[in-house]
Formats: structure tokens, sequence, C-alpha cells
């Protein structure tokens, strides 16, 4: 169990915990000379038990001066209890206040109460600060906190405090070990002949000597590589350390350097790294602020040891009254990591108090509507602590499906304990290279009953025509699905015979295009005409002048011919042959292929090619809109199968 301290400056926290523990946690030089805790500080005392397995006691000791609570916040982000300390003498003063409002925040609910220095105040006093401190803990998470008056310097009353913390110790419940590893790194040192250590509480998961993982700083875009040389759990030497434990990890890695470590970062799996720059949180804003939290106030941000900078964005009100809580999205200056769960606390710019504390919910909000009702309907969703809860009411709203891969890095969850995800009635589960989707049966039909609304529509409107692509499909559609989806549920559809892909277009069976005698006649010269010009077809106006007939008149057929499917507008002044946009699709697949990540440019494409750069740019747009590729600066790259995008040639 790991006990944290709380209280004002000079209450005795220190000496509390050497008389309980025999150890001195002020370690800094300057704490020894001016005697006063600066930054957190630890200590081990073992219990006793009738087997041969000892259960330890872990103390966080924390500074209480007002300038500190940045330290204090990093040493109580992951604790089982508290010990909140009070000075007889003076009795409940701002930092007790603040500290109280902080264990609150973060939802710590065991706790007791030393009333210290009991040796310098009479009986009465005592009696006093007692009643002082239960009406301050009345409407907090620690209400009801047993109180010890205990003298640190003397002695008296330790032998009760001890008794009742090691009777907490002996009857808590050892946090359930899951998810993958994760580790707040509090402190970093090297240790000559072993090298870097770094030492901090455990979120999540297990680790064992020889396991690889992630250093994740604050301050460096990429992590680092990092294997477990040793480790210390509880400060005994261990083979494995757990979640809810303490631990001083040795690490190595031909990066690592203890430099390049700082209070804040994360040593933890690869499969959950994902650091944020604005994450979706529910918000309390603390009763004995003054004023409402404000839409876009600066704040400071602690989660787990970090603390950064950044904005709060409330969504829904502009803003939140002292003692409610709210939506939020918090927007920071540097990236951190957070995953759902996580609590945090929220001090003003200046960091000189604490407004607000919070929890996690989705650490990857979309890009937009972060404040739109269905968002706000999903970010509810979510909340629900278990997670099979929480995908269900997901899918059960989510137009567009839940990504599985997203929705399990959030929850940190190990496959074995998301497969449980799969088995939830009533969903679908659709692979993608994004990560599966999870979709409600109900919204799965829908999508094919609007795809089959909407060709139906599109057939008495344009009975010459064959059919829309996928795009013109889609901008039909009452409720049009991601791009993801519709292709999805065309597969499905044709796979069924439910409908049919000819050429790039798609119509019902049922659907025969009827061309005039007309526009029969006219297309035997057109398509001879556009079929000469290979890769590199005429122009309209060009076209017009061989077949010495008006122009417009000429834009109208081809426009006709290209709903039907025999023609494809590439550009508004040039039509292809189905066969020509085949030929230079094969182009870009293999263009793709070679370039790999790298992509390939518009110059690579004429020179293969031979069509000129004009005709080129015109050809690569067109596939851009058909989403057939991915223009990303001067490169593009294949975003999918030509065949799924023209059909086959």
């Amino acid at each position: 169990m790991i006990i944290a301290t709380a209280g004002h400056v000079d209450h005795g926290k220190t000496t509390l915990v050497r008389a309980l523990t025999g150890v001195e946690t002020d370690r800094l030089p300057e704490e020894k000379k001016r005697g006063l805790t600066i930054d957190i500080g630890f200590a081990y005392h073992d219990i006793d038990t009738e087997t041969d397995q000892k259960i330890v006691m872990g103390f966080v000791d924390v500074p209480g001066h007002e300038r500190f609570v940045k330290n204090m916040l990093a040493g109580v982000a992951s604790i089982d209890f508290a010990l909140l300390v009070v000075a007889a003498d003076d009795g409940v003063m701002p930092q007790t206040e603040e500290h109280l409002a902080i264990l609150g925040l973060l939802g710590i609910h065991q706790g007791a109460v030393a009333i210290t220095k009991i040796d310098r105040v009479a009986a009465g006093r005592v009696v006093e600060v007692e009643a002082e401190v239960a009406a301050l803990l009345a409407p907090t998470t620690l209400a009801g906190a047993p109180m010890f008056p205990v003298s640190g310097e003397l002695g008296t009353g330790m032998d009760a405090l001890r008794r009742h913390l090691e009777a907490a110790a002996r009857n808590h419940a050892d946090r359930a070990v899951n998810g993958h590893f994760r580790l707040s790194i509090d402190r970093a040192f090297t240790v000559p002949g072993a090298g870097l250590i770094v030492t901090g509480a455990v979120f999540s998961g297990q680790v064992e000597v020889g396991d690889r993982l992630i250093l994740a700083a604050q301050d460096r875009a990429d992590p680092i590589e990092a294997r477990v040389r040793g480790l210390r759990a509880l400060d005994r030497e261990a083979e494995v350390g757990r979640a809810g434990q303490r631990c001083a990890i040795n690490i190595a890695g031909g990066d690592l350097h203890q430099s390049l470590v700082s209070r804040g970062d994360w040593l933890l799996a690869e499969a959950i790294h994902a650091p944020v720059q604005k994450f979706d949180a529910r918000v309390h804003v603390l009763e004995s602020e003054s004023r409402p939290l404000a839409h876009w106030t600066p704040v400071h941000l602690h989660l787990a040891a970090s603390d950064v900078t950044g904005r709060i964005a409330v969504l829904g009100e502009r803003r939140i009254a002292p003692g409610e809580d709210a939506l939020v999205q918090l927007v920071l200056d540097n990236p951190v990591g957070a995953l759902f769960g996580d609590h945090f606390i929220l001090r003003d710019q200046s960091a000189q108090r604490t407004i607000a504390g919070g929890i996690v919910i989705d650490p990857f909000p979309p890009r937009r509507g972060r404040a739109r009702p269905e968002r706000l309907a999903m970010l509810q969703a979510m909340e629900a602590e278990a997670p099979v809860e929480a995908l269900a009411a997901m899918v059960a709203i989510a137009e567009n499906g839940v990504n599985l891969r997203q929705f399990v890095q959030t929850r940190n969850l190990t496959p074995a304990e998301a497969e449980n995800l799969r088995q939830i009635d009533g969903q679908l589960i659709l692979a993608g290279t994004d990560g599966d989707l999870v979709l409600s049966l109900d919204r799965w039909h829908g999508i094919e009953q609007g795809i089959l609304d909407a060709l139906a529509a599109w057939h008495k409107k344009q009975p010459e025509a064959v059919g829309p692509n996928d795009n013109a499909l889609r901008a039909a559609m009452t409720s049009a699905p991601s791009p993801i989806l519709l292709a999805a549920s065309i597969a499905h559809l044709i796979g069924g015979q439910a409908i049919i892909r000819d050429g790039i277009s798609l119509r019902l069976p049922s659907h025969a295009p009827r061309p005039s005698d007309a526009d029969l006649e006219l297309w035997k010269q057109v398509s001879l005409i556009l079929e000469e010009g290979g890769v590199r077809p005429p122009r309209v106006r060009e076209v017009a002048e061989e077949l010495k007939m008006d122009p417009a008149r000429l834009d109208a057929f081809l426009k006709r011919c290209a709903r039907q499917g025999r023609l494809m507008a590439v550009a508004p002044n040039r039509f292809f042959p189905p066969a020509a946009v085949w030929q230079l699709a094969a182009v870009v697949e293999r263009l793709s292929a070679a370039s790999g990540a790298d992509g390939f440019t518009a110059a690579t494409f004429k020179n293969d090619t031979g069509i000129g750069r004009n005709v080129a740019i015109e050809v690569l747009e067109f596939f851009d809109t058909a989403g057939l590729t991915r223009r990303e600066g001067n490169t593009r790259h294949l975003r999918r199968p030509a065949s799924e995008v023209f059909g086959d040639a």
C-alpha cells in the first residue's frame, strides 16, 4: 500500500514519516540546511504477517509549502491512502485545504488524520483542532477519517497510528494487474556500475527483467527503446513490478542517458505509446473558487508527474460554475501521455492556485466538431467504466462505427482483455486499414438500404445513364456514411448481386441504360477518335472541329456518355475511354509500389506515361478526386487499389 502525506508546511510530515519508518526522507542538501521539504521523499516499512510473505507500506512524503505544490502533485499521482497532517498549534492552514482538495479531485477515498505537535499545546486545543478538521473533512472524499493525536518528536500516540496504518495495509486489496505496463517517472539518476535508474509509480500492467519498453520523453518527438536490466519494487529486489507499486527500474539502451530523462516522462509498453496535445475530459471546479471557470482559460495541467501548460475549452456551456462539472477539451502546449481514466489537476496560469480536477475520457478526439451535440453524446457514452458497456453505448450512436484499435489503446487493454469486445450482440466488425470498425447491425442495414434507394432514385432521374460512381452515390445518399463504410457496403452488395459495378459506375441489376439512336450513331464516330488518342485523347474542342459540330452540343453528348459509363470525365475539357484510365491507373500502382512510403511525383508520372505535363496534372487530380491517390505536398500515394475505384479492366 502506498501512503502519501499531505498538509501545510512545517506541520511535521517528515518528522512523522521518520517516526513511523526510521527513514529520513529529506535527501537534498538544501532541504537539510533549511529544515524544509522541497521535493518528494520516500520511505518503506515492513509489516510482519503470519506467513513468510511480508506486507510493505510505502510512504511518499510531500512538501507542504505553496511554492512546491507542483512537487506534491507528482508524489500523490498514484497512491492508495492519504495521511493528512495538521499541526495542533496552527490548526487548518491554506495548504491543508489545498492538499485535501487535491486528494478529493484525484479520487482518494482512504485516509487518516494525524494531529501533530500535541506536546506543544494544551489538551483542549487538540480537541478544538479535531473538531475543525472533522468539519473540513465532512464534504470531502475523506469524510469521517479517523484522527490520531501524536507527537513525532516524543513518540506520543505513534503506536496507535502505526497499528491503524498496518491494519489498513493488511486489508488493502492489491490493484488488478490489467493493461500494458505504464510507469510515471518522477526521478532519474545514474548508479556507478549499474547505469540509468528511473523511479515512479506503476499505473498499470506489470514489468519483468528483460522486457523491452519505450521511454517517452516530454521534450522528444521520438521515443527511445529501453531494456529492463533490473528492478526494485517497494524498495526490494524483484523480478516483477506490478500496478500499484513504486518501482526503481534499471534500464539500458543505445541512446539512453540521464540527461534525456525528466520528471513527467513515461516508461511504458510500445502498444500504448501515443502522446497527445489535446484530450476530452470531465472536469470538476472546486466549490471554493470565487468565479466560474471560463472557456479558453489558460491552465497548468498536472497529469501523473507531468506539468504542462495549455487552455481549457468548455464544451457546451461557455463556463463551469464553482462546485459544478462539465465536459471539456484540454488543448496543450506540449504533448502528454494520457489514457482513459487518468486523473489530473488544473491550476491557474501562474501555478499559484488549484482550481479544478478531472478524468480523461478520450485522448484521441476528432479534429473538428468538439462541441457538437452528437460529439457530446458520444463522450457521455464513453464515460462508462466497463469497456464492454462503453463500446456498446458508443456503437449504438456511432454513425460511422467505432475504431476498435483506437478504443483498445484508449482503454489500455491487452489483446486478451480486448477479446470480449468482439462478442457484443447486435454489432458487426469490419476489417479496415486503420483498425477494425465496430458498427451496429441496424446502421449497417440502413447504409445498404440507403445505397439501394439512392441508385433507384438516380436511375429514375437519369434513365440513359449507367449510374453514379462511388463519390456521386455518397453525395446522393440521405445519411452518407464514411468512405470506408461506403466501400465495405458496396462490396457486400456486389458480392450478394444486389448491385452491379459497370466500369466506374454502379447500378441496380434491373437497370439498363437507354441511349437514343442518334447518340448511338454519334458514339461510333467519337469513340474511334478518342481511342486513337490512347492515354492522351484530344480535347472536346479538337474533337468538335474534326466532326464539324457545335462544341457545346458535343460536350453535352460526352457528359451523357460519362453518365452511362462509356467515358470518364477526367477534366472539364477532356474525356477518356475507360481502357485509357485503367492503363494510367496501372502506372500509378506500379510507381507507388516502387516508391514505397516516399510516394511519387507528377514529373515521374509524366515521364513514365509520356502524356505531357498538363495532361499528367489533369489525370492525377482526377485520381485524387476519385480516391485512387492522396496528394501530400509534391508527392502522391496510393489510397486504394484501382480495381476498387474503377472496377476491373
